[in-house]
């Protein structure tokens, strides 16, 4: 596959994306159409898709057709029309799979922009140079075809309309998925991009696309999305029952996969250009939306912790020793959560002095919640278990919030930032160092220069000296 890198680029360096260089290919796109069984659809389709091309599309192209184990008459359909035109080529695999006949044509694809369309032409063509066209100019990694954005011209039963938004709640659900639409049969990606992703992916059937853009969303790659008129084809051999087993299977698979932290996505992560999100800029700080996220889900499940810990302990203990020994208790677990979680700090290295900190925060917290314990008891008296829960929720979200300035500020100031500053006093170490030893080196030349012209002149005052004597 040509692809934009050197060939000697490491798989986890590629370079910035950028606009393909054209005119290094006499085919810029690649076509795929997938199919079993459709010989009655097939020829009407290859032939309307070419007229559009040729009409439209202002690049070279290729429309491939690549037949998975069909058993009727494609195979000779799509023989006929490889041969009717020059950009048409005919795949034959004997293997049935929408993904397996995907993966093997954008595998061995030379075209530096891979796309598939179902074979029964559902989706206006006129999307077509709209979703390749973000991949030429390098804006992004992969285009999808969407009939779920609200710009999309959409024609269809209720029946599929509720499977198709169901199926992409789930995924949302259980994947955290952002784009909108996983299953259109449109949809374009960059070869390069192709090259890297596509041995990750394990699907072979319908879940190949939900899989191939799960992982590429994952791994930071660009997903675009354009709005689709979509038609509704009512003789579709598509079994949906099994289908939608299949690829609640397929949830299941990469839902563990990226749980356990099975799939090598580093191989991806951002390659392909600049993330602003990764810049340093003056007056905004790094990373707060993340460790905001981050600290609040940490601060909900210590705060639920706390407060199971405060109603275990008070049943034998008083209120005051309650709420110490949970909140000390929930602090160090939160600490520890927070320097993994939300700070990114990973080994041993100042964890002692982390839990230090921490501990000197959880005294603040302590001051905010006994305080609060205190002043219930002096303006009441004694109170009921649910009366004193009621005090301690707010004082405590209080002393989160105080925390969390205090763990950003102090305890896990931002590591870019004191890697920078470390780094700079070690250059300017080093530099120092250099300078000295070159002005050292200088000055022992500078000697040697020296005491060379001194001993020659020695010499010279007594050649003079003895050619006067003589």
């Amino acid at each position: 596959m040509t692809t934009t890198q050197p060939l000697d680029t490491p798989l986890g360096s590629l370079p910035p994306r950028a606009h393909l260089c054209l005119g290094q290919t006499a085919t810029v796109l690649d076509v795929v159409i997938p199919v079993y069984n459709e010989e009655a659809d097939l020829e009407r389709c290859v032939r309307r898709l070419h007229e559009h091309l040729a009409r439209t599309f202002p690049y070279g192209f290729r429309i491939t057709i690549a037949d998975n184990a069909s058993t009727d008459r494609t195979p000779e359909v799509a023989a006929r029309l490889d041969d009717a035109f020059d950009e048409v080529t005919a795949v034959r695999l004997e293997q049935k799979g929408r993904g397996r006949a995907l993966r093997t044509v954008w595998s061995l694809s030379e075209a530096p922009v891979l796309a598939y369309m179902d074979v029964d032409l559902s989706t206006d063509l006129n999307a077509l140079l709209p979703l390749v066209a973000p991949l030429i100019s390098g804006h992004s990694d992969l285009a999808i075809g969407s009939r779920l954005s609200r710009s999309a011209r959409v024609v269809r039963g209720p029946k599929r309309e509720f499977i198709s938004r169901t199926y992409n709640l789930i995924l949302r659900g259980s994947l955290a998925a952002r784009f909108s639409d996983a299953q259109c049969g449109f949809k374009a990606i960059r070869g390069d991009v192709a090259e890297r992703l596509l041995p990750m992916v394990e699907d072979t059937g319908w879940f190949f696309d939900t899989e191939l853009l799960v992982l590429a969303e994952r791994a930071g790659l660009r997903i675009h999305e354009v709005p689709v008129d979509w038609v509704d084809d009512p003789n579709s051999t598509v079994h949906l029952v099994r289908t939608a087993t299949d690829d609640l299977k397929g949830v299941w698979r990469v839902g563990r996969a990226l749980a356990t932290g099975a799939l090598p996505l580093d191989r991806l992560a951002r390659p392909f250009g600049d993330d602003p999100r990764d810049r340093e800029l003056p007056g905004v700080p790094g990373g707060l939306a993340r460790q905001l996220v981050g600290f609040c889900v940490v601060g909900g499940l210590s705060t639920l912790l706390y407060l199971g810990l405060y109603s275990l302990f008070r049943l034998g203990t008083g209120a005051q020793l309650a709420n110490a020994v949970a909140l000390l208790l929930s602090a160090m677990a939160n600490t520890a959560a927070n320097r993994r979680l939300t700070f990114g700090v990973r080994g041993r290295d100042r964890a002692v002095r982390h839990q230090a900190q921490g501990l000197v925060v959880f005294a603040i917290g302590l001051v905010l919640t006994s305080g609060s314990l205190a002043a219930l008891d002096a303006a009441s008296g004694p109170s009921s278990h649910g009366t004193e829960l009621a005090v301690l929720v707010p004082a405590n979200l209080a002393a989160t919030v105080l925390r969390f300035l205090l763990f950003r500020a102090w305890v896990f100031p931002d590591r870019e930032r004191r890697d920078a500053t470390e780094n700079a006093a070690e250059n300017a170490a080093e530099e120092a160092a250099e300078n000295a030893a070159d002005a050292a080196a200088d000055a022992a030349a500078e000697d040697a220069r020296g005491g060379a012209h001194g001993g020659a002149r020695r010499h010279d005052q007594n050649h003079d000296f003895s050619r006067s004597t003589r």
